[in-house]
C-alpha cells in the first residue's frame, strides 16, 4: 500500500514571503513530486538540485529561488507529507472513546506510512537532523504539523489545556525519536509501537 497521497491543502508560501501565485503553486508542487520521486528511489543522497530541476522542468536558479538547499527542499517534503497524514487521519479518525489510544493509533498509522517508504523517510529524518538555524522556520512548521496531528487524535472540542500541550510536545519528540531509532536499526516496528503507546498515556495523567 502506498504512502497517503500529498497534501491537498493550500500549499505554502516560505515563511515570511508573499503568498504564492497559482502558477507558483503549480512550480513548487512539480519540485515536491521530483524530490520525492528522487528520494523514494534513492533516499538522501540521491536527491541532488540539479536532478531535481530537471525533473520538475525548472530552472536550476528557479529551484534555488523556492529552496536555498537540499535541506529546506526535503523539510518541504516532510511537511507535504504529515499534511497528506493529517488530512487521511481526518478522514479517518480513530474511533476509541479515550484520548491516548486515538493519538496512539494516529500516530501508529503515520508511522506505517513512513514506514512504507524508508528510504523517503530517511531522507526527510536527516534533512531534520541536518537543519540549522537558516532552516528554523520550515522545521517550525514542520513541528506545528506533527503537534496538530496529535491534537486532531485527541478529537476534543475548544482549545488543549497547559497540561495536554505539554503532553503533545513530549509525544512529538517521542515520535521523531522512534523514526530516528527505527530508520537506524536500533529500534524494532515493536518498540515504535510500545514506545508511541507509552507517550501517548501522558494525556491520561492529571
Amino acid at each position: 500500500m502506498p504512502p497517503p497521497p500529498p497534501s491537498t491543502s493550500p500549499q505554502l508560501s516560505p515563511p515570511g514571503e508573499p503568498p504564492l501565485t497559482a502558477r507558483q503553486a503549480e512550480r513548487r508542487r512539480r519540485i515536491l513530486r521530483a524530490a520525492t520521486a528522487l528520494a523514494v528511489r534513492g533516499g538522501y543522497e540521491a536527491v541532488q538540485m540539479r536532478e531535481v530541476a530537471e525533473g520538475a522542468q525548472v530552472a536550476l536558479g528557479t529551484l534555488y529561488r523556492y529552496f536555498p538547499s537540499k535541506v529546506h527542499l526535503l523539510v518541504a517534503v516532510m511537511l507535504e507529507q504529515l499534511q497528506g497524514l493529517q488530512e487521511h487521519i481526518r478522514r479517518h479518525p480513530p474511533t476509541d472513546r479515550e484520548p491516548a489510544p486515538r493519538v496512539a493509533d494516529a500516530l501508529t498509522r503515520a508511522f506505517h506510512a513512513l514506514q512504507r517508504e524508508p528510504l523517503l523517510a530517511e531522507a526527510m529524518v536527516r534533512a531534520l537532523s541536518f537543519a540549522d538555524r537558516s532552516v528554523g522556520a520550515e522545521v517550525d512548521q514542520v513541528s506545528t504539523a506533527t503537534g496538530q496531528l496529535i491534537l486532531d487524535a485527541i478529537g476534543q472540542s475548544g482549545p488543549p489545556t497547559e497540561s495536554q500541550r505539554a503532553a503533545v510536545r513530549v509525544i512529538e519528540h517521542t515520535w521523531h525519536s522512534a523514526l530516528v531509532a527505527w530508520l537506524s536499526g536500533r529500534a524494532s516496528i515493536a518498540e515504535v509501537r510500545a514506545d508511541l503507546h507509552t507517550a501517548a498515556r501522558l494525556l491520561a495523567l492529571p
